[in-house]
């Protein structure tokens, strides 16, 4: 049975939001597979519809899941370790998960660990990633511009505060 329909906004583990465009059959080594034709910005990928493909996309979050799961980032943050492999490893663990809690754990740890250590350039790069993943959902969930989704999250970041309106 499929999950999603033509039409559906979902949200790719890896890629972030996405729009599922076609559900299409091909023949693959001699099988007949089903796959989401999800359209993410300018990329277009190919989700098996069963197996592996269906962990990878979800939908998005509701706003009042979105809103719970913010408070992750005002919350104190797991310890990351020093060396920084095992801590790249920490955080690609958390990245796989695709979960919104999750990119809200890598966001909230890599900050707390940048109040009091140098950020390389791979810990840059992994904040980033999460927050531009974190931003594209926030938009589609709660339904606000992108700048003001952004001016949010750097608020909650440094005071651990969330703006009402």
């Amino acid at each position: 049975m499929m999950e999603f329909q033509i039409g559906d906004k979902v949200v790719h583990c890896v890629y972030g939001v996405g729009e599922i465009i076609q559900i299409e059959k091909k023949i693959l080594a001699g099988r007949s597979v089903s796959y989401y034709r999800v359209q993410i910005r300018d990329l277009t990928l190919w989700v098996p519809i069963n197996g592996t493909g269906k962990q990878s996309l979800r939908l998005p979050t509701s706003a009042s899941q979105f809103e719970e799961r913010l408070q992750v980032l005002g919350s104190t943050g797991e310890l990351l370790s020093e060396d920084r492999l095992e801590r790249k490893t920490q955080l690609a663990e958390q990245m796989k998960n695709g979960t919104l809690e999750s990119l809200c754990c890598v966001i909230r740890d890599i900050t707390s660990y940048g109040r009091s250590k140098k950020l390389n350039d791979n810990d840059h790069t992994i904040l980033e990633r999460a927050k531009n993943l974190l931003l594209e959902e926030w938009v589609l969930s709660l339904s606000v511009p992108l700048p003001e989704a952004q001016r949010d999250l750097r608020q909650i970041l440094e005071d651990g505060s969330r703006i009402t309106k």
